[in-house]
């Protein structure tokens, strides 16, 4: 139960983050550089707790020899999966920004427990587990389609439907997993180091590290506008995120990536419905919907059906 409630909080605050950087992208201009701060700041609270928990920042140099590559990439898929959505809303709209990740998220999360890809705990995948993600799946795109789907009707919003349009679909699906992937490395990496504060720490400074490099050849010269309208939770997004990415590694090895992920999918779609009733954070108020509440009941049977079954 406890690893639930991580899960929802966790996944609540990923859309607060999201909103809090778009206000911060006003001020600087770009949403990579905004990215790069909140990374950045992020790094230093994580930098901060690994030293209050674990006394220091190092590791053993032997672990480079003895692990794989792949346990130290997590930071860096993070990084191409906030990119590519950046890339992506403009060709498939917001609406299939959110699916199809969504949808590869849950995908790669199940495959990765029915195998126990990057040493994960093993959850063979069966009927219930299936039935769960489907029914997570059709919640997800209730709560996030049913407004969108008026705009669309209405011609108020429509995505550049060119030849590729299937392609970028698809673009989006692989990003999603790797996020599904990026959460099982992270989680790996914390028993690796027995430290989920450090795995978190190492996760976010290969992030902003990479991040930088992108900055410095887009946008050489950074800019931020001083204003007074620059409200004091403009710094919260690196926190957030932090606190997120030291979610995951936490749940991983506790309930396997698949659930972890579903989990995570759940609270961020209550986040989004909760700051789109309230307009938290100055967004635009959109009131929830009947549909949108049974979609979102929708989508907790199915992580029951995942969780008990």
């Amino acid at each position: 139960m406890l690893a639930i409630l991580i899960g929802l909080i966790i996944g609540i605050g990923l859309p607060i983050q999201t909103s809090i950087n778009s206000r911060l992208k006003f001020s600087v201009g770009s949403p990579l550089v905004a990215s790069l701060i909140s990374f950045s700041l992020g790094t230093l609270f994580l930098a901060l707790i690994t030293i209050f928990f674990d006394k220091s920042l190092f590791f053993s140099l032997n672990l480079f020899r003895k692990e794989p590559v792949w346990l130290w990439l997590g930071g860096l898929l993070g990084v191409i999966y906030l990119t590519s959505n950046i890339l992506l809303f403009p060709k498939l709209g917001s609406v299939q920004t959110v699916i199809m990740p969504i949808l590869g998220q849950i995908i790669m999360g199940l495959v990765i427990d029915n195998f126990g890809l990057f040493d994960s705990l093993v959850h063979p995948l069966n009927w219930s587990r299936i039935i769960g993600a489907i029914l997570v799946i059709i919640g997800v795109v209730g709560a996030v389609s049913i407004n969108q789907i008026i705009l669309y009707r209405h011609k108020k919003f429509l995505p550049d439907r060119t030849n590729n349009f299937w392609y970028y679909r698809l673009i989006g699906i692989v990003v999603g997993m790797f996020s599904a992937t990026q959460t099982a490395i992270n989680g790996h990496l914390g028993i690796v180091l027995n430290s989920s504060v450090k795995a978190a720490f190492i996760s976010f400074f290969v992030g902003t590290i990479s991040l930088i490099v992108i900055v410095a050849i887009i946008h050489p010269r950074l800019s931020f506008q001083k204003s007074k309208e620059n409200p004091w939770w403009l710094w919260l997004g690196g926190l957030i995120g932090a606190l997120f990415v030291l979610g995951n590694v936490y749940l991983v090895p506790k309930i396997g990536t698949g659930l972890a992920v579903v989990i995570v999918l759940v609270g961020l779609i209550i986040g989004s419905l909760l700051i789109d009733q309230f307009g938290w954070f100055r967004s635009a108020k959109n009131p929830i919907t009947f549909a949108q509440i049974v979609s979102l009941l929708i989508m907790i049977f199915g992580v029951v059906i995942i969780r008990l079954l």
